[in-house]
């Protein structure tokens, strides 16, 4: 047994580029991620945030090796994740939780059959009886009973289909989880519900969790650090409470003044920074740093060099020229 690493996943220069039609014969890359690089540290949440379309799903994906990587590397516990049998094996310690309950769980099949899926493909039982006391065992994990095993998913809320969507992707015992923001297609008093879960599964069975988000105020919660992204690309990453408490990149700063503030007073006293223009097509993306286009600081360097990941402070890192 090799001695156990401290970082469980590490992403080096990971790109993941689509070929879009742009006429006749003539195709374009869409720069989905573009180069990207961190790492997560065995049983620590890092939260991926952003608007929609900066890519954040795509990266999980990628990870996963459900789109195959442009270029870059995926290293899993040291090893890096290349050929058919590297994915075979990773797949068996690394899973994902979709984002929709109600398109990622098959309506014909039962409760008991979506959750031993996995069991299926890896082969992870010798009787019935074996598979029917793991589905039940994970069914318990995630608060959902006994009898809930013969019952379809349509029969069932948004909130007990994502229980069953954690249920199935916690029956290979995965170290590894791939969470595509799942609290959004959910009511706010079940987000809460759903969140607390994740944190009790990751505290009761050790894992470490990639956890893609819009929502700030979720991400903060359970997240030990965070990174943003913006048109494909990394552009800050720190602690948590270090990136709420001191926002350095211009995106994050007014990323972060649109969380909204429970205390009238504070919210108040808070400035919203609102950023000018659309955010650009990854097609046509703007030359240099890509936020230049919205930043209000932009000078003529940041149209000539993309700026680079930098450590400004000890374990804070954020792309910018002017830091």
């Amino acid at each position: 047994m090799s001695e156990k690493t401290e970082n469980l996943v590490e992403i080096r220069h990971l790109k993941e580029y689509f070929n879009i039609n742009v006429g006749f014969f003539k195709t374009k890359p869409l720069k989905a991620v573009d180069d990207v690089s961190f790492t997560i540290k065995r049983g620590e949440t890092l939260g991926l945030v952003g608007e929609s379309g900066c890519g954040k799903t795509t990266v999980g994906r990628t990870i996963l090796n459900l789109y195959k990587p442009t270029a870059g590397e995926i290293i899993y516990d040291g090893k890096p994740v290349k050929t058919k049998e590297d994915i075979k094996e990773f797949r068996k310690k690394a899973t994902m939780v979709f984002q929709d309950p109600y398109s990622s769980l098959n309506p014909r099949m039962t409760v008991q059959d979506i959750i031993a899926e996995p069991l299926d493909i890896h082969k992870m039982y010798k009787t019935p009886e074996q598979r029917r006391e793991r589905v039940l065992e994970l069914m318990s994990y995630v608060g959902l009973n006994s009898e809930h095993a013969s019952r379809y998913a349509h029969e069932f809320s948004g909130g007990q289909r994502q229980r069953i969507g954690i249920a199935r992707s916690l029956a290979i015992n995965p170290e590894f989880i791939v969470c595509d923001e799942p609290v959004s297609a959910l009511d706010v008093s079940i987000q809460a519900q759903v969140i607390n879960m994740f944190d009790e599964l990751q505290e009761k069975l050790g894992l470490t969790y990639l956890f893609i988000a819009h929502d700030l105020l979720v991400v903060r919660h359970i997240s030990d650090r965070i990174g943003v992204m913006y048109l494909g690309k990394l552009v800050e990453l720190a602690d948590a409470k270090e990136i709420y408490d001191h926002p350095q990149h211009p995106y994050s700063i007014s990323l972060l003044s649109a969380v909204p503030v429970p205390d009238p007073k504070e919210a108040r006293a808070n400035k919203r920074i609102v950023l000018s223009g659309d955010i650009p097509s990854p097609l046509n993306a703007p030359s240099g740093c890509p936020f230049r286009t919205r930043c209000p600081r932009a000078c003529d360097k940041c149209a000539e060099t993309v700026p680079e990941l930098r450590e400004i402070s000890p374990g804070h890192f954020a792309a910018c020229h002017l830091l």
